[in-house]
């Protein structure tokens, strides 16, 4: 399918868009070190520098090329793709060899918070599912036909503050959105109308549509089930017999129909905002100038949400990636924009100077008033994710990707 638009009909009630981060742990490490990029790259969880130990946690496009995979063991993978030194110590080709990188969650962790800060920039209502997607709830911002510059905008806003690659799904409901987001990967926009759910999802394999894990689209298969529109066009109540309430969901779901609206996973544990220079700088004064307006945004945004906070952090990026951060910790949580701007500048005086690439304000230990109770939807139940499609309840490493 050409990405872009699928010809559409009516308004919806709502629009949504599920955002990924395409090889998001491999994307990082390419951050930290530029050489990487187009490279063979495998990021292993549990695994360490020279050794054949752990698992495959992120498969850079690249090394999928090989057949390495997620949650293949490293071992595994390293038979199909040889680490670069390795290669070059043996004389073979090292064309046909990768590069491999240990897990470092705290650093990914730091790159996401960059790329949610977009995401809420850009909707009101976001849903983060997992360190690499989230569902922004898009109806108040924007209206079908401005969706698709609005989905090439927020991509090149991330890309080029945060220097990751993101994948968009845009549609009527979350299960289809979802589904679009995966449909055009790497780099994929991809926008379903309303109207139109049903039709884009009916030649696709049954395990695309949501909800739907290889044990269940394996048992599926066995009932003559091969695609999404044979689920949708299947009797409700046989499904329910063979795979309970899961059946009717996503029998649903296959039908483009999805009541559900996004809704945030309880509260935040910060406020930040940050911004990237035009080229790195040691300018002082336009640093400093970019930490006061980024303390002003944030103070207002907490004003907003009625949110007292009582940390307060700083960021400073110099080239390429290296990121620094200092923080500090008042006697109790206050709301006030004018000890933010200067606590904030203290901080950064460690750095100003410095040649950067990007700076950030942070704030965190929030205590929030009486409108930011949690709804019980963060506390469990149908939340909007099924994480265990196949109720097993055991992780997989794919989640991470």
């Amino acid at each position: 399918m050409e990405r872009g638009r699928l010809p559409g009909v009516s308004a919806p009630e709502q629009i949504v868009c599920h955002a990924d981060m395409d090889c998001f742990y491999a994307a990082c490490e390419r951050l930290r070190e530029p050489a990487l990029r187009g490279e063979p790259v495998v990021v292993g969880m549990g695994y360490e520098p020279g050794t054949t130990n752990g698992a495959v946690a992120t498969a850079s496009y690249e090394a999928r090329e090989f057949g390495v995979e997620s949650a293949q063991a490293i071992s595994e993978a390293l038979e199909l793709l040889p680490r670069k030194i390795d290669a070059a110590r043996n004389g073979d080709s090292v064309a046909e060899a990768g590069f491999y990188r240990p897990v470092d969650m705290e650093y990914y962790e730091s790159v996401a918070a960059d790329v949610r800060e977009i995401l809420h920039e850009h909707a009101e209502t976001v849903r983060e599912v997992s360190i690499d997607e989230a569902y922004l709830d898009l109806t108040d911002r924007v209206d079908w036909a401005d969706v698709e510059e609005f989905g090439r905008r927020l991509k090149a806003t991330i890309e080029s503050e945060v220097g990751v690659t993101a994948s968009l799904g845009i549609a009527p409901t979350m299960s289809a959105a979802k589904v679009a987001s995966d449909h055009d990967k790497p780099d994929g926009l991809v926008v379903v109308e309303p109207g139109e759910v049903r039709a884009f999802l009916a030649d696709l394999p049954v395990e695309d549509v949501h909800g739907v894990g290889p044990v269940t689209a394996a048992r599926m298969r066995e009932l003559g089930i091969d695609a999404a529109g044979d689920l949708a066009a299947a009797d409700p109540a046989t499904l329910e017999s063979e795979f309970g309430e899961r059946g009717r969901r996503v029998h649903r779901f296959a039908r483009g129909e999805d009541e559900r609206a996004v809704e945030p996973k309880g509260r935040p544990k910060s406020f930040s905002r940050e911004s990237a220079f035009h080229e790195p700088t040691d300018d002082e004064t336009a640093q400093y100038d970019r930490i006061e307006r980024l303390a002003t945004a944030v103070a207002q945004r907490a004003e907003r949400r009625d949110v007292l906070y009582q940390t307060i952090g700083i960021k400073a990026v110099a080239p390429p990636f290296e990121v620094r951060t200092r923080a500090r910790s008042l006697p109790g949580p206050v709301a006030d924009e004018a000890l933010l701007q200067e606590v904030a500048a203290e901080l950064f005086g460690e750095f100003a100077g410095q040649r950067l690439r990007k700076v950030g304000v942070r704030v965190s230990n929030l205590s929030f008033g009486a409108d930011e109770q949690p709804s019980l939807s963060a506390f469990g139940g149908d939340d909007g994710e099924d994480p265990d499609p196949d109720g097993q309840r055991q992780r997989s490493l794919t989640e991470f990707e």
